[in-house]
């Protein structure tokens, strides 16, 4: 196996001869409309096969599959080595995290490689389809549907806050198909060609006014049993893994991205550079607010790296990963803040010109617990750091035990 040194070298030559700088859009996803969009997408899928045809695709994915078969430690080195130049963000979360995490743990060897090959191509960009209207935070009380019919399954139903499913190829899809037993016990994972007969795709707008998340809507939805994921009836167990993979996101051994890139809030809309706009530079107060902002990045990134090496390495329990997932949500949310009180009157209101310098503070306060949502939320976190990784005892639960068309679900009518 190469070295990692001499792979890092092998990786900075190629990156520096074949790849430009980054661009806004890798940092900030939300395009100016759907033409844009469509066309940043492209960009992405080719350089995505820029990545497979310099042998640079899946660093840890195995050979068989199209991989490179390195360590995590490999690609941890190519990361690194990307900052500062453009990469396919979007195959990031939730392409590779966590569907083809999912996918290689668990699928058949036939899914495999039919998928993960085209996937390291560019040819594939794969959404999860997890949330329903009805649920909440609940992914166990699935209710679409699954039912068999010969070598088919026959989906109907509905799933929510897609991401990205307009223009996406595939999903991983949770459906139900056994309702006798506990809502745990029934559940099976298929995947899910998006665009077919029988599959609607609607778009969410939002309070930003973008729409890049999408409702779902099955009927008669005909999938061929190859495209079951594991045994009937066992998807809670994939479904614990996928959301381990899906907590650890972009800190996944599967994710190509450069080391330390976050999001437009934390790095487009430095908080030095809104106190110098509200000139607030000398104010003690101010020094204290941007301090505390740098520590939670710093805290941060060090805890998500350390989150990432213990799962590469097999060593401890799993299920540190919402640990990871809870500081983070927490701190953004606190970072947020800490800019709208920065900004002062300025986060009332802003030009386009103040927006593209230094970001819109009243809009990222507005939208701060996002990120206590999306993802998986925080309060679930809090309940797998409880039970899962401190040993405290579940809550009762008054669906325990229960088969699942005998929950009550939604409010009793008299």
């Amino acid at each position: 196996m190469e070295s990692v040194e001499d792979f890092r070298l092998r990786a900075r030559a190629w990156i520096k001869a074949n790849l430009g700088p980054v661009q806004p859009w890798d940092l900030d996803q939300d395009c100016e409309n759907d033409e844009e969009e469509l066309v940043a997408v492209a960009r992405d899928r080719r350089l995505q096969r820029t990545l497979f045809d310099g042998g640079f695709a899946g660093i840890c994915f195995p050979k068989d599959y199209g991989g490179l078969g390195l360590t995590p430690a490999h690609q941890r080195a190519f990361n690194e080595e990307l900052v500062g130049h453009e990469f396919p963000s979007r195959f990031t979360v939730p392409t590779f995290s966590p569907c083809v995490a999912v996918l290689l743990e668990f699928g058949t060897p036939d899914q495999k490689a039919k998928h993960i090959p085209a996937i390291l191509k560019g040819e594939e960009v794969w959404v999860q389809m997890l949330s329903e209207p009805g649920g909440g935070s609940d992914v166990a009380g699935a209710t679409t549907s699954a039912v068999r019919d010969g070598n088919e399954w026959i989906l109907n139903g509905s799933k929510v806050w897609t991401s990205r499913a307009w223009w996406a190829d595939w999903g991983l899809c949770l459906a139900r198909t056994n309702w006798d037993v506990p809502k745990h016990q029934g559940l099976t994972v298929f995947l899910l060609k998006l665009h077919q007969p029988g599959v609607e795709i609607h778009r969410i707008e939002r309070l930003t006014g973008e729409s890049e998340a999408c409702q779902e809507f099955m009927t008669d939805v005909r999938v061929p049993d190859s495209l079951r994921m594991g045994e009937i009836d066992a998807g809670w167990t994939i479904g614990q893994r996928w959301m381990y993979h899906e907590r650890i996101g972009h800190n996944s051994p599967y994710v190509t991205r450069p080391i330390g890139l976050t999001g437009k809030a934390s790095d487009l809309t430095s908080p030095v550079a809104i106190a110098k706009r509200a000139g607030r530079l000398d104010d003690p107060a101010a020094q204290e607010l941007i301090g505390e902002a740098r520590a939670l990045s710093i805290v941060s990134h060090a805890l998500l790296r350390r989150l990432a090496e213990g799962a590469a390495s097999g060593q401890g329990n799993v299920d540190t990963s919402a640990i990871g997932r809870l500081f983070s949500g927490l701190a953004r949310v606190r970072q947020n803040t800490i800019a709208f009180e920065l900004a002062g009157a300025d986060a009332a209101a802003w030009t386009e010109e103040e927006e593209e310098e230094t970001g819109s503070q009243g809009m990222d306060f507005l939208m701060r617990q996002v990120s206590c949502i999306g993802g998986g939320t925080t309060e679930i976190a809090r309940n797998v750091i409880a039970e899962r990784v401190l040993g405290m005892p579940r809550e009762p639960s008054g669906d325990k035990g229960v088969p699942f068309r005998d929950v009550p679900r939604g409010p009793k009518r008299g």
